[in-house]
């Protein structure tokens, strides 16, 4: 298991952002955004990075692992906080890179190209924004009932949130996967690698987790006309988790988006054509 390199950033205000940098050193620069309550420890593609010449950088966001909370966090704030990350490493006159962001990592991958810092967006299983009309309107009322109460009565959702654990956080996401999708989850060396990020993502008594899931929940207030990247949206046809239409409405929403649907592929689509994704990656920085 490739463990990574550790980074370390101070913000202006002197907050310290934990990372970690994969892959061949001289490799080019791809800044990845992990989903749900996990830290940098999460990585995908290790063992096909060598032969795409791609170093992937990931960071712990605020509140989890070892990077320090902040306690007003937005949305925007932790796309800034990737972008002075990711500046920290390659240099300031870095004005773009290519970001690949999976499920509820998808939102910040947005934000960040809203602000000019993505070079090109791959969205591999991106989480729907639930309370955008169109997205809101195609789920149950249980689906939307957690979301709807961050709205009307945020208190009551973040005490909800600050029950959920590492250890719940993986039984939730296995139990609600595809037969395919739990046997990937559950198997080596993935497994230890998830569990380790969960344990980064729910840090600091599951601080960042709750911050994370209250943005997501909430309307994202990102300005869609301004992500002017060339943006892929990925998804596996079997996967029935991360979005009622397969990104259909967030594409609509995207006018630099395509999107391309996997057959036989469900929500571990991230790590079962890691290499696809690479190559992605690769089409659109050009």
């Amino acid at each position: 298991m490739d463990e990574g390199d550790n980074v370390t950033v101070k913000t202006q205000e002197g907050r310290r952002l934990s990372g970690r940098a994969y892959g061949p050193r001289d490799g080019d620069p791809v800044l990845f955004i992990a989903g749900a309550g996990m830290g940098k420890s999460m990585l995908f593609g290790e063992e096909v990075l060598p032969q795409h010449g791609i170093r992937v950088l990931t960071m712990d966001r605020p509140g989890m692992g070892a990077s320090d909370p902040e306690p007003n966090r937005t949305m925007t704030g932790t796309a800034e906080d990737y972008r002075i990350f990711t500046q920290a490493l390659l240099g300031t006159g870095a004005a773009s890179v290519p970001v690949v962001a999976n499920s509820q990592g998808g939102m910040f991958g947005l934000a960040l190209a809203a602000l000019g810092f993505a070079a090109a967006l791959v969205l591999v299983s991106p989480a729907d924004e639930v309370q955008y009309p169109a997205v809101h309107d195609k789920l149950s009322p249980q689906a939307t009932q957690l979301s709807d109460l961050a709205v009307s009565s945020p208190d009551s959702a973040r005490k909800i949130l600050q029950d959920f654990s590492a250890k719940s956080m993986e039984d939730m996401v296995i139990g609600g996967s595809t037969a395919k999708d739990a046997e990937f989850y559950t198997s080596e060396p993935f497994l230890t690698r998830y569990r380790r990020a969960l344990s980064e993502g729910f840090a600091h008594e599951g601080v960042g987790y709750v911050q994370d899931t209250m943005l997501a929940m909430r309307p994202w207030n990102i300005d869609m006309t301004q992500v002017r990247c060339p943006v892929s949206i990925l998804f596996g046809e079997d996967d029935k988790v991360h979005s009622p239409d397969h990104g259909l409405v967030l594409q609509s929403r995207i006018e630099t988006a395509t999107r391309r649907l996997f057959p036989g592929e469900g929500g571990s689509l991230l790590w079962t054509r890691a290499g696809d994704v690479l190559d992605i990656v690769h089409a659109l920085a050009e």
